[in-house]
């Protein structure tokens, strides 16, 4: 072999077995599309906003009646409304609803981070999101990464609701 051919003849030789191998290929065209939480922001933020216009117009009781009720109008699939006080008290919980009456301020979630803190901490500004860790129901208790969005429904109350992102 001539001296300066090597180098050439090595990529040739290269080039053919990735090509032999499959290396090559371009990705399908068709790649399945993958729901994000972003993809469902913008239900999660009119969901509540919804609830403090339908608390602005009902009053703050008949609201946290109409939050408590599983079969109530703010009791959609995975999502539903919770409502607490800016002393970290459970005004409102439909899935947990023997936590109505008990402050949560000093609960940590799954990983341990003051959540309700963080949650009522961005309604005091508000409104906007946390994410937490926090027992998913619907499939069977597993800790999985949520993310709550929250706005203030009044001068000592606030709301909230969450979409699970999957396991933690």
């Amino acid at each position: 072999m001539k001296p300066g051919t090597a180098l050439p003849f090595l990529i040739v030789i290269l080039s053919l077995v990735l090509l032999a191998a499959g290396c090559t290929q371009p990705a399908p065209a068709s790649v399945p599309a993958v729901t994000t939480p972003a993809a469902t922001n913008g239900t999660l933020v009119a969901f509540v906003k919804e609830a403090v216009a339908y608390a602005q117009s009902h009053g703050k009781e008949a609201a946290l009646a109409e939050f408590s009720n599983r079969n109530g109008s703010f009791f959609r699939g995975e999502l539903y409304i919770y409502a607490y006080d800016f002393n970290g008290t459970t005004l409102a919980h439909p899935v947990n609803p023997e936590m109505i009456g008990v402050n949560r301020l000093n609960e940590t979630d799954a990983r341990g981070n003051y959540f309700i803190r963080e949650l009522r901490d961005t309604a005091l500004n508000g409104s906007g999101y946390v994410e937490y860790y926090y027992i998913n129901p619907a499939h069977n208790n597993t800790v999985e990464k949520k993310l709550g969005y929250v706005e203030k429904a009044g001068d000592d109350w606030w709301l909230g609701s969450g979409i699970y992102e999957g396991p933690a």
